[in-house]
């Protein structure tokens, strides 16, 4: 993987992957435009929009109103595609993704750099960033607050141990996202974001923070039409839940059944995608993984002769 020349290197890249949003983008924009800190580039990776996406953006270009718009279009190929491109030409520090429906409040990302600089520079390079609250367009909390402020744990621990749940919004060093890019073989063009969180919490905290930078606007129209159908990005869900299984089975004490539903969903997406139970026991690392799966065979069977059943 290569990397863009790291001279006068903006401190963030707001990362928009976007798929026929010209309709909402333009909340990232009035965003980006009032934010109080100047130092960061806009990165719109455009996933094979149709709707004149393209167009919208080089005329926010030619205003000039922003430090920098990077527009990448690429073929329409699922949004890990995008990200994977986001990291290889990102030219940023921190990585902060502003979804293509989404805002953020005007001192979003001076906030965000205060509180990064806020950590001693001696334990710094055991966190991989900052994560703040939600708000929607009307201003009220969306999801839970912190326990504290500011909690220093892993996504892992936040998810056992604290139990906080609901949409939260941060930034990432590049340099750790940059090891864990998403599988480009993987069929479909989906594989849910807890792929890479469990990997990143094997080695760096993050500091969570109680104040509400990002606007998450609760109007916006679905892209998903019709009943969906389980088995279109079932490898990306496989390949998720095994790795969540691998790498956090050792939670089990802490909530045994969620453990046990991650293994039968693990069990249920691999047959879905025709991976059979010997390639299933094989991808497994020995110990609680395995013996979860077994556990929640019985169930595995049940949850795949209802998705017969529906399909």
């Amino acid at each position: 993987m290569t990397f863009p020349p790291r001279m006068d290197a903006p401190f963030f890249t707001v990362f928009t992957p976007t798929y026929n949003r010209a309709h909402t983008l333009h909340r990232c924009y009035e965003s980006l435009k009032a934010q109080t800190c100047r130092d960061f580039e806009w990165l719109i990776v455009d996933d094979g929009s149709e709707d004149g996406t393209a167009t919208l953006v080089a005329g926010w270009q030619a205003e000039g109103l922003l430090p920098a718009i990077r527009y990448e279009p690429l073929p329409h190929g699922g949004a890990h595609l995008a990200y994977n491109h986001c990291l290889r030409v990102a030219a940023g520090t921190m990585m902060v993704k502003l979804d293509s429906d989404d805002g953020c409040v005007p001192a979003a990302l001076e906030r965000f750099r205060h509180h990064w600089e806020s950590l001693p520079e001696t334990e710094r390079a055991g966190f991989s960033g900052v994560t703040a609250l939600c708000q929607d367009q009307d201003g009220r909390l969306v999801g839970c607050e912190f326990p504290a402020s500011p909690l220093d744990c892993t996504a892992a621990d936040l998810d056992y141990l604290y139990g906080v749940s609901g949409e939260k919004w941060g930034f990432l060093r590049l340099d750790v996202l940059r090891q864990f890019p998403f599988p480009e073989d993987c069929q479909g063009h989906f594989i849910p974001e807890s792929y890479l969180w469990s990997q990143i919490s094997q080695r760096w905290r993050t500091r969570h923070v109680n104040e509400r930078l990002r606007i998450y606007w609760m109007d916006a129209p679905s892209l998903v039409h019709g009943k969906p159908d389980p088995a279109r990005n079932a490898d990306g869900h496989r390949r998720m839940f095994g790795m969540v299984l691998n790498l956090e089975a050792g939670y089990f004490r802490h909530a045994p059944l969620r453990l046990l539903r991650v293994a039968a969903q693990f069990g249920r997406f691999s047959l879905l995608h025709g991976v059979g139970l010997r390639e299933q026991w094989r991808g497994l690392r020995q110990g609680l993984p395995r013996l979860l799966w077994l556990l929640a065979l019985p169930i595995v069977l049940g949850l795949r002769l209802r998705d017969k059943l529906r399909r």
